[in-house]
């Protein structure tokens, strides 16, 4: 802190900042508005004011508010306004001895900054206000800060420059809004009554933004205070610069006779219309002809889908920021919701648990109480009966699963065999079909042999008898030999017969087997049969029927034997029947009424 004399109020507001929470300052900050309006100060004494507002750090305080979110602030807009204009006021009329860059270089344009990005908001929330009174509050807290930028580039000209620079400026200007955009085009006024240089301190492109909107708001509404605004202001650009009336009749070809002329004659201010026509005309009598009057008319179409564009963007960029925040609120409730189902998954699981052990005690106490019931003697008796049918219990369950599985084990086997049947009888089928279309190849009669051809022919068969003369055989050695070959040629066809019955009996029984296993497969259950599912399975050959009948028999005797028969078929499987109980011939097995 300076060692100097400092005025009480300040010091006594900034140690209460310095000790009080965080969203209790922008509160305490509104007190400089009224050490600021103290009636019994001088200039002197209000410079020395503000220079110990500086120097303690409350002229940075309010930036630095004015940078948080201002919806979480106490008063919300209102406070921001106040503060917004209680900024503006602390640094009109302070000069920097110590450090003057700082200041002048850094803090003031943050400043600028700040309050053009607060009227930016003020500004949204006032065009999507609904209520009258709403709408009411956010323009005049819009008019507070826009009129703290003035006084602010008011106290210090070369701010002005600053101003027109900043994109959120222009964002500001380009608005369809009647009232923000009358002051807006108000606050560009003061820019330029204040410092009219600043037009040529800009940037091309940014005085051309502006001038293409001005000119935009003039081809595009109806209104006399935004005309007259617009018109007032082109008239002090036109006069302050014989470059930007050059600027006017080249850039924007249908300014003279399609706009101001026709439009807004006879609005309310035909005084300062007239000022900028005769400039305009004065200026056009000097032009350059055809091609510079078509470059005129590309300008305008240019400039206003320009501010076309931008608006357009400008529009959209409030429904980017809602349609993010949209997805971000979805976002976090999907995870809200998926930790809440967790934290009742985890207890209803707790819950099955405590049920689960409780059940479980609650059985060990009937069963301890019927065992004080149940007489010593019987006790013994009671546990065995309990074991014996703990482990039937046990040996039934495990049965059925182990026949399910095999049951599913051999469905599927069977199933993949009949598909394999299925393949196979098409292979075979288009095989045989394939060698039934192959063409036989066209006999093609051999060639005749020449005379000299054939003289040499026999030639050669003499040769070779006289080389390799035959052997001698008998008429008994001949007719014994063709004997053999008949005896042989006959068992032959014999064998081939007996192997082609031999073929079609295996293939019949091999159909009769899938039909069997199709049928057993298609079989209902026995609490869904019915008598007429049961002819299916019925003989109409009497020796199978007497067969069949034959081996239930043996099998019910072989159920009802005595235990110690059975002795040795302990470790035997529950579904298997010894072999010489029960003769079952595989080949006499009816099913489906058929052998």
């Amino acid at each position: 802190f300076p060692m100097a004399a400092t005025d009480p109020q300040v010091l006594a507001l900034a140690a209460q900042i310095t000790e009080s929470r965080e969203q209790d300052i922008p509160l305490l900050l509104l007190k400089l508005k009224g050490i600021l309006s103290s009636p019994s100060l001088g200039c002197e004494e209000s410079k020395k004011i503000k220079q110990d507002i500086y120097d303690y750090g409350l002229t940075q305080y309010c930036l630095l508010v004015l940078k948080q979110d201002h919806s979480q602030l106490r008063g919300a807009w209102a406070t921001a306004a106040q503060l917004a204009e209680i900024l503006s006021h602390c640094c009109v009329g302070l000069e920097m001895k110590e450090d003057p860059e700082e200041f002048y270089k850094k803090f003031l344009p943050s400043a600028i900054d700040s309050l053009l990005v607060l009227g930016k908001r003020l500004q949204a929330r006032f065009i999507r206000a609904i209520k009258d009174k709403e709408k009411q509050d956010f323009l005049h807290w819009f008019r507070i800060v826009t009129d703290a930028i003035c006084w602010l580039f008011g106290g210090h000209i070369q701010l002005a420059a600053c101003v027109l620079q900043n994109d959120r400026f222009l964002q500001l200007l380009m608005t369809d809004d009647v009232e923000t955009t009358i002051i807006m085009m108000s606050v560009l006024h003061n820019i330029l009554r204040i410092n009219s240089s600043v037009v040529l301190q800009v940037e091309e492109k940014i005085l051309h933004s502006v001038l293409d909107e001005l000119v935009y708001k003039l081809s595009s509404t109806t209104n006399p205070a935004v005309g007259s605004a617009a018109t007032k202001l082109l008239l002090l650009v036109a006069k302050f610069c014989k470059q930007l009336v050059q600027l006017f009749t080249a850039r924007y070809k249908g300014l003279l006779k399609g706009l101001l002329s026709k439009q807004w004659t006879g609005k309310g201010f035909d005084r300062e219309l007239n000022q900028l026509l005769d400039l305009l005309y004065l200026e056009q009598s000097n032009g350059k002809g055809e091609m510079q009057k078509q470059h005129q008319a590309a300008c305008i179409i240019q400039a206003a889908w320009r501010g076309f564009q931008t608006r357009k963007r400008l529009k959209k960029l409030p429904q980017a920021v809602i349609t993010l925040q949209r997805s971000f609120r979805a976002k976090r409730e999907q995870e809200l919701q998926h930790l809440t189902k967790q934290k009742e998954d985890e207890a209803l699981k707790l819950q099955m648990q405590l049920q689960r052990q409780r059940a479980m005690r609650l059985f060990h106490e009937r069963q301890l109480a019927f065992l004080e019931v149940v007489h010593a003697s019987q006790v013994n008796k009671y546990m065995e009966e309990m074991e014996e049918k703990s482990a039937l219990t046990i040996q039934r369950f495990w049965r059925g699963y182990r026949a399910r599985r095999i049951f599913h084990q051999q469905k599927q086997s069977l199933k993949e065999y009949k598909a394999a049947i299925i393949i196979q009888r098409a292979a075979c089928k288009f095989l045989e079909k394939r060698r039934r279309r192959r063409p036989l190849s066209p006999w093609k009669e051999p060639r005749g042999l020449t005379d000299e051809q054939r003289l040499a022919l026999q030639q050669k068969v003499d040769d070779y008898i006289k080389l390799h003369p035959a052997s001698q055989m008998s008429e008994e050695t001949s007719k014994e030999l063709h004997m053999q070959a008949q005896a042989k040629l006959a068992q032959f066809l014999l064998r081939s017969r007996l192997d082609q019955r031999a073929t079609q009996r295996r293939e019949a029984l091999l159909a009769q087997v899938n039909t069997d296993v199709e049928l057993l497969m298609n079989a209902p259950g026995l609490a869904e049969t019915t008598e007429k599912d049961l002819g299916a399975f019925m003989s109409r050959s009497i020796p199978v029927a007497t067969k069949a009948k034959q081996t239930h028999n043996t099998m019910l005797k072989y159920t009802r034997w005595p235990w110690w028969k059975k002795l040795g078929d302990e470790f035997m499987e529950d579904d298997v029947t010894p072999g010489d109980a029960i003769n079952t011939e595989l080949e006499t097995l009816f099913i489906g009424g058929r052998k």
